[in-house]
């Protein structure tokens, strides 16, 4: 018998307010890796570990970029959704898709490792692994 695996789809709403402009009165770009950033430890508090393994280690960002496809403006509502992907023994990504009324207008992804407090590379706990992976797409 098979069994079938839910892919589970992290969901964080933010609202884009002045601050979050440029002198256009778009949003500005570096905003969106601040929202990934939110996104990312909300996603681990409620999802993954609520400790965010401290004792065990340190979670690295060891990549991350941004495609912008549409402006945004202030006092829109913006979605991020968040799935993980390419989950490895010490790593994994992270996809960030940004909606706005809607439609796309962001995606961005981060390589994450994962580092002892000794600032060398190391395993993610076998537990921690298998509740990343019911985030994967």
């Amino acid at each position: 018998m098979l069994m079938q695996v839910t892919t589970q789809t992290f969901a964080h709403t933010l609202t884009i307010y002045l601050k979050d402009s440029n002198a256009y009165g778009n949003t500005y770009f570096a905003r969106y890796f601040e929202w990934q950033g939110i996104c990312r430890e909300k996603w681990f508090f409620e999802c993954i570990s609520a400790d965010m393994l401290q004792k065990e280690g340190v979670f690295i960002t060891k990549h991350a970029e941004q495609d912008y496809l549409q402006e945004t403006f202030p006092f829109q509502e913006v979605s991020c959704e968040l799935n993980a992907y390419d989950v490895r023994k010490c790593s994994f990504w992270l996809e960030f898709r940004f909606y706005a009324g809607g439609k796309p207008v962001s995606v961005g992804r981060q390589q994450i490792v994962f580092a002892n407090h000794a600032k060398q590379i190391t395993a993610l706990p076998a537990e921690v692994i298998e509740r990343i992976k019911q985030y994967v797409k």
